[in-house]
């Protein structure tokens, strides 16, 4: 009875794995292929392997600055998130005042609206502005979604720091600036790691608003890979290469906090 249990554990798992990471090697498997290959023979393993296709991306600067164009704007966005969501998740895990779980549910209702809803208001204050094609502009414009979902991530940490902390700091002279800089941030660093990584996640394969508040000095990676018709058709080789280099800072990203997200997942946070 146990091994016919372990046996169907096994063949559940071994589906899952297929399922998963089939997508994955396929797409490394086409950008080891060129384009006559991919669309003429069916097979797991390149026959005529070749580097060409990341050849260009490296040194097609309409490739690889898509890739900087959005690590640019990704790390923006990133660090004002947070800087705006550690005193905001802090008032809320200590504080208590008028319409505060009304104020905390409409941030969230932010988070759960698509990008395209705001996508017109932005576009039209932006180009008021001046701030159209520019990486500030696509940072800016996903605040709306990263702080709160960075908010709620670290109010939940925070809650679960006693405030007797606070409390004794105060009674030691802390003012609350070194306080919450140099004693409060790291007791938190796991949600800290969790709430940086699902806005760096967000802000890297959102779309619809990369795409449209940019157009060529900003344009990031995942607009570029939709520009892939080339004279002799499509492209793609070059555009698998693009997608395993897309992976790449996200794996990156992964490995660095897979801690603290598992953390996260304890607390019921993530």
């Amino acid at each position: 009875m146990h091994e016919q249990r372990w046996h169907k554990r096994s063949l559940f798992l071994g589906a899952y794995l297929v399922f998963a990471i089939l997508p994955v090697y396929w797409m490394i498997n086409m950008s080891f292929k060129t384009n006559e290959e991919i669309l003429s023979v069916f097979s797991f393993w390149p026959n005529a392997f070749t580097w060409n296709n990341y050849k260009v991306i490296f040194t097609d600067a309409s490739w690889y600055s898509g890739y900087i164009n959005s690590l640019i704007y990704v790390a923006m966005n990133s660090v004002m998130s947070l800087a705006v969501a550690l005193p905001a998740a802090y008032a809320f895990s200590r504080y208590s005042f008028i319409g505060d779980k009304h104020v905390f549910f409409w941030l969230l209702t932010n988070r759960m609206t698509p990008p395209a809803v705001f996508l017109l208001p932005f576009f039209q204050l932006y180009t008021t502005l001046g701030l159209m094609d520019t990486h500030i502009a696509v940072a800016l414009a996903h605040l709306l979604f990263n702080v709160p979902l960075a908010v709620w991530i670290l109010e939940g940490f925070m809650s679960g720091v006693p405030r007797e902390i606070d409390e004794t700091a105060y009674i030691d002279g802390y003012s609350f600036p070194r306080f919450f800089l140099t004693i409060f941030i790291p007791l938190i660093k796991a949600g800290v790691g969790v709430a940086a990584f699902f806005c760096f996640m967000f802000s890297w394969v959102e779309l619809l608003m990369a795409r449209t508040l940019t157009s060529v000095n900003a344009k990031p990676i995942v607009a570029v890979m939709t520009r892939t018709v080339s004279a002799s058709g499509m492209d793609w080789g070059v555009l698998a290469a693009a997608g395993v280099l897309t992976i790449v800072p996200g794996a990156i990203v992964i490995w660095f906090v897979r801690n603290y997200i598992a953390k996260g997942f304890a607390m019921g946070r993530v």
